[in-house]
């Protein structure tokens, strides 16, 4: 017998089951096929709730009357007005707590929503329709919002307010990010350079609302 051998399998065997297995890639919720990072997402906008696609569920998904109108696809949409900056009186009227806020229309309880990130995930907060008019009613971006599948991401920094129309499903990747690396009360120095990252990545790929942009 080659004990040289035996011992470096048995080796590599003890290492191996040592070793965490690699993750298994993502599903789609409808077909089960594997999915590629970056797949798309439906909302159940009955459960509210994120639903992995893959390409051709997605398209079915998109056809009008599809499953009763239960799911929806989520757009790949990345908007900013340059002209319409939102000032820091919004914090202050629609009583924000925190710096960093999403801020979307749940078209089944026909109901404004914040969200705030945070250790914990993500804290829901229902919004004043007369106070969102005080602020955002002249907003365009606001105008542009399509319920339950986007939402408007903000946050307040240095004396000024970003904010970009996004992918509903991008505001819950903030949110995994940021509970990887929270610290303390206020998320830390790695929450803040995380925020900072991920903004960075929103400038660079949102583009100027057009004119003629509507929901």
């Amino acid at each position: 017998m080659n004990t040289r051998r035996v011992s470096r399998d048995g080796t590599a065997l003890l290492r191996r089951r040592r070793e965490p297995a690699p993750p298994r890639p993502e599903q789609c919720g409808f077909c089960g096929r594997d999915l590629p990072p970056g797949h798309r997402h439906l909302v159940d906008v009955e459960e509210r709730a994120l639903a992995c696609t893959c390409t051709a569920c997605g398209l079915l998904f998109q056809q009008p009357g599809a499953a009763g109108g239960r799911f929806r696809t989520v757009p790949d949409r990345y908007l900013a007005d340059p002209d319409g900056a939102v000032d820091e009186r919004l914090w202050s009227v629609l009583g924000i707590p925190v710096g960093t806020a999403f801020l979307f229309r749940n078209a089944v309880l026909d109901q404004l929503l914040a969200f705030y990130p945070g250790p914990a995930g993500a804290t829901e907060s229902e919004l004043d329709e007369d106070a969102w008019e005080r602020v955002l009613g002249g907003s365009r971006l606001a105008a542009a919002l399509e319920p339950d599948v986007e939402a408007l991401l903000l946050r307040r920094t240095d004396g000024r307010v970003e904010c970009y129309l996004v992918p509903i499903d991008v505001c819950y990747e903030l949110v995994g990010r940021l509970r990887l690396c929270w610290h303390g009360f206020d998320g830390g120095a790695e929450a803040r350079a995380e925020l900072d990252a991920f903004f960075g990545r929103l400038a660079d790929r949102a583009r100027p609302l057009p004119a003629e942009v509507t929901a």
